[in-house]
């Protein structure tokens, strides 16, 4: 039977509901895994991303290129970048998209709302207190 009856199964409607999502949603959607280092340090696993975070390419034919991210893409679920580009015929450069879950975040660009959203997440914390 199934756990909750609010929510659906169906493959139809959960890929509409995924490529129509909202860009609030497309944020959380949009998340990338933190790297080994950084996820002992937080005990989280991944964070949505953000425009200045740093992360290094982990799958396709960019992979293990590193870089800044110069831009978070939701309408197109992709993230651009720095130093990850293509010369097009007429010479001008353009930004190659990159799905964030091919990506591992290395640095994270920490302000007050990132710092409380990382406290939230770390479950260490959590279970220690509230026992």
């Amino acid at each position: 039977m199934k756990q909750k009856t609010s929510v659906t199964c169906s493959r139809r409607k959960n890929r509409k509901a995924h490529f129509t999502a909202p860009s609030h949603i497309r944020r959380k959607l949009m998340s990338a895994p933190l790297s080994k280092d950084l996820r002992t340090k937080y005990a989280v696993r991944s964070v949505p991303i953000r425009r200045d975070d740093e992360v290094m390419i982990v799958r396709g034919h960019y992979h293990d290129r590193e870089g800044k991210v110069t831009q978070v893409y939701r309408k197109k679920f992709r993230i651009h970048i720095e130093r990850v580009t293509r010369d097009k015929a007429n010479g001008q450069t353009v930004p190659i998209p990159i799905h964030p879950s091919k990506v591992v975040i290395t640095k994270l660009k920490l302000d007050k709302d990132r710092k409380a959203l990382l406290d939230r997440k770390n479950r260490s914390v959590n279970k220690a207190g509230k026992d």
